[in-house]
């Protein structure tokens, strides 16, 4: 691999000619970043569906509440 001039972590494949990034603090970094957003929509859908059962049921109480 040869080091691409100005450049710390990136080396080009000498074969492929393919730029390759070794920077693994920045890659790791990157893959807490998807595993944490990841996280935060998994936790966002779950309180959507909570609130829609909330809004289910106060609509149940007040249905009960007219009769």
């Amino acid at each position: 691999m040869i080091r691409v001039e100005g450049h710390q972590h990136l080396y080009r494949d000498e074969k492929t000619g393919a730029i390759v990034n070794c920077d693994n603090v920045a890659y790791n970094q990157y893959v807490s970043s998807l595993k944490r957003r990841s996280s935060q929509k998994r936790e966002l859908s779950e309180m959507r569906k909570e609130i829609d059962e909330l809004k289910s049921l106060v609509k149940e109480i007040l249905n009960g509440n007219e009769s």
